[in-house]
């Protein structure tokens, strides 16, 4: 086993040290034994990594991902500004019609 240094949230650092002193043992303990439990079952592991994908894509996707929300983004701020210019065209063809009605 491999010793690695994390950081976890305060809240559940404080939920497993209480755990890890109410069992006595170490809390790297019970990291280890909570890691080796939530991927004991390959349908969990899984479940861990299609969230991890999703959550932390690789960098490769990550960047295509964002290339992808920009260019819809862009896409959506054409379509309103179309939308707007035909409204605005539509308005001008409107009033020009009222002034040439006697």
């Amino acid at each position: 086993m491999s010793k690695s240094v994390i950081s976890i949230p305060v809240k559940w650092e404080q939920l497993l040290k209480r755990l890890a002193d109410d069992h006595q043992v170490d809390l790297n303990s019970v990291i280890s034994e909570l890691c080796a439990w939530a991927f004991s079952n390959p349908e969990t592991k899984k479940q861990f990594e299609a969230w991890l994908d999703d959550a932390f894509p690789p960098k490769g996707e990550a960047e295509d991902r964002e290339r992808s929300v920009n260019e819809e983004i862009s896409e959506s701020e054409e379509d309103k500004q179309d939308k707007s210019e035909e409204e605005d065209h539509e308005d001008r063809d409107y009033s020009e019609d009222r002034e040439l009605k006697p």
